[in-house]
């Protein structure tokens, strides 16, 4: 469980209606089987031990004894597995029959939980046979020892605290004010959910939906465990949809209509966050609540959730392409309000033959077209210099012509040299002088024409440059909107392959195919055989490392050790370990260093849930300290 993970199944076992004893041996042997493969909560369907529908036998004393007795031997039986479950049965109290989730942990019964919302509609009709619980909880006892009785129970594990859920069944998700709502803001990172919904068309939908939007709000883990092959198809049929959901997203699920078990690791850290994050998360004193502790070992547990390697783009894609046109727009609407506002005659672009220039120039037309102006008013520069290829130079100046924008070529390798003159730099010494000197005459060609043709500056340094610093400060890190501050750089190739796919215009999707396809390079050194000399990703490290660690040090505020740990998982056959650790020392370093150039950052369009701007979500000292950091990864 290190680094906050728990692994957890919903488990729907094969049943037969009304038969206690099969029930319990299906319901035992998943149990061993989830604890022996690391599993440290399972939660079994809504009255798993009787079937949900046995309809008038709930009134049967036969059946009711049998199902205490079962509880008792799953109890017995599992007392030796390192494990926590969850099963329902019904239950009399007081001479009332309840509908309860009992949790069993080390041979005990250690809660049990009523359901709170009797549905008595449509096909249900379980106010025939059960009444609904109470919330305030109250002791009763089982074979000799006191068991806490109530919704209002938090079951919390010994050793880790984050570890902590609480339980709601089936019709109590489904209405107007759940009590996960309350479990979550008293302190349950995860709800358990004993279901038992019948399948309906469309139903799987609705079902999805509420499931994503609850774990969202609550910003927690939801355990959803429903019944399935083996209750009665009288008059329905129950699928065993199984569903596990992470803050608003679907992490397992089962295949619908088959019984068995779906598990996967819970990231109890990243919820903890997320709630400590939004401030308009409102947790309530927990005094109300009977907390219970259980006990599980606390373990490293294998990954086997799917970690995406690039985290800014989705692996779908349908959503990819509709996240790109989201993108796209955002940035664009950015723009036009920026020109509108400026009343900016020109938007002026300096276009290397790059991705980032490439992006830039597609979102200045949309803003251009939106606004319903003349392209000619976007001034495409080229300005090659002592590190422009043939490739990049032609790709840029056949891109501006393709889109019918004004294209301006300055060469600035006289001035660049003069310039060398002036300050006494040896122009046969690459250095960094030798390099910077070309990235800011190149944005002193840019504002300069702004201002003779009464327009702006667009910027096209993007998130991942930014991270990294990867820049000159006053270069290219300076304009006077910079269209891509929000976008990373493993997403602006999507985009860009985006346009090339929906263009009509074969010669735009040429040269997009082949700016895709050039080497990510400042072209700040001279050519090598006509080919690009310097390779950005051979300099700073693979671009989708560091916006993988740029995504979990920021949105999720993640130690260096489980950074490490899901790089590993999510690049597994791709880098080794000690290439991954490299490249992070590399990051960290950079990204504290660099930060005094994202305090002045120039004016930009936030498109995501991670971005830097010092206006906006991220505001450090430019003199922070990078100690803490480097020092945990040097342990690694």
């Amino acid at each position: 469980m290190n680094n906050g993970f728990v692994k957890a199944a919903c488990a729907t076992p094969d049943i037969r209606v009304a038969d206690t004893a099969f029930n319990s041996d299906c319901i035992i042997k998943l149990i061993k089987r989830a604890a022996v493969n690391g599993i440290r909560l399972i939660v079994f369907p809504e009255l798993c031990i009787t079937g949900y529908t046995c309809g008038d036998l709930f009134l049967q004393k036969s059946l009711i004894d049998s199902a205490k007795a079962q509880l008792r031997r799953i109890a017995y039986e599992t007392a030796k597995c390192d494990i926590c479950a969850v099963v329902g049965l019904p239950y009399i109290v007081d001479g009332k029959l309840y509908n309860i989730g009992a949790v069993i942990n080390c041979g005990r019964i250690i809660g049990m939980v009523p359901k709170m919302n009797i549905p008595n509609h449509s096909e249900f009709y379980e106010l025939r046979h059960f009444v609904p619980g109470n919330e305030s909880t109250r002791i009763i006892s089982f074979d000799g020892y006191n068991v806490p009785f109530g919704s209002k129970i938090l079951f919390t594990a010994q050793g880790m605290e984050e570890f902590t859920f609480a339980i709601e069944i089936c019709e109590d998700l489904w209405t107007v004010n759940p009590p996960s709502g309350a479990h979550a803001q008293a302190g349950a990172l995860i709800i358990a959910n004993l279901s038992c919904s019948d399948e309906l068309i469309a139903k799987e939908e609705y079902r999805t939906i509420l499931l994503k939007s609850q774990s969202a709000r609550l910003y927690c883990a939801y355990l959803y465990a429903d019944s399935g092959y083996g209750e009665s198809t009288q008059d329905m049929v129950f699928a065993g949809d199984n569903i596990i959901a992470e803050n608003g997203s679907i992490i397992a699920r089962s295949k619908r209509f088959s019984n068995g078990c779906v598990y996967s690791e819970i990231d109890l850290e990243k919820l903890s966050i997320e709630r400590r994050r939004a401030n308009t998360y409102i947790s309530i004193s927990s005094d109300a609540y009977t907390r219970v502790m259980f006990k599980v070992s606390i373990r490293q547990c294998e990954l086997t959730r799917r970690i995406p390697k690039l985290p800014f783009v989705p692996s779908n894609d349908a959503l990819r392409a509709k996240r790109c046109e989201e993108i796209l727009s955002i940035q664009s609407m950015g723009l036009k309000k920026r020109l509108d506002h400026t009343h900016s005659k020109t938007a002026v672009i300096g276009v290397s033959g790059g991705l980032d220039s490439t992006l830039a120039l597609l979102v200045a037309v949309r803003a251009f077209d939106s606004l319903h102006r003349d392209r000619r008013g976007i001034i495409a520069v080229t300005m090659p210099c002592f590190g422009t290829t043939d490739r990049t130079y032609h790709n840029a100046c056949s891109f501006a012509e393709s889109l019918g924008v004004t294209l301006t070529e300055v060469n600035i390798k006289d001035a660049v040299n003069q310039h060398f003159k002036d300050i006494g730099q040896n122009p046969d010494i690459y250095d960094v002088t030798y390099e910077n000197s070309q990235a800011r005459e190149r944005t002193q060609v840019l504002m300069d024409i702004a201002n003779k043709t009464g327009g702006m500056v667009i910027g096209t340094g993007d998130l991942s440059e930014l991270a990294l610093g990867w820049a000159t400060y006053n270069g290219d890190h300076m304009s006077m909107y910079g269209v891509n501050s929000g976008v990373p750089k493993t997403l602006i190739r999507y985009l860009v392959a985006y346009e090339a796919d929906r263009t009509d215009s074969p010669e735009l999707e040429t040269v997009l195919r082949d700016i895709l396809d050039t080497p990510v390079s400042p072209e700040l050194l001279p050519p090598k055989d006509g080919e690009i000399a310097q390779k950005t990703e051979s300099i700073v490290g693979p671009y989708e490392l560091h916006d993988f660690f740029l995504y979990n040090l920021v949105r999720f505020s993640y130690k260096p050790e489980k950074i490490l740990r899901l790089a590993m998982h999510a690049f597994k056959g791709q880098y080794d370990r000690e290439f991954i650790l490299s490249w992070m020392k590399v990051f960290y370093r950079r990204f504290f260093n660099q930060q005094f150039k994202r305090s002045c950052l120039p004016d930009g369009p936030k498109v995501g849930s991670v971005a830097l701007s010092p206006r906006g979500d991220w505001r450090m000292p430019s003199d922070a300290s990078a100690a803490l950091w480097l020092d945990e990864l040097e342990k690694l």
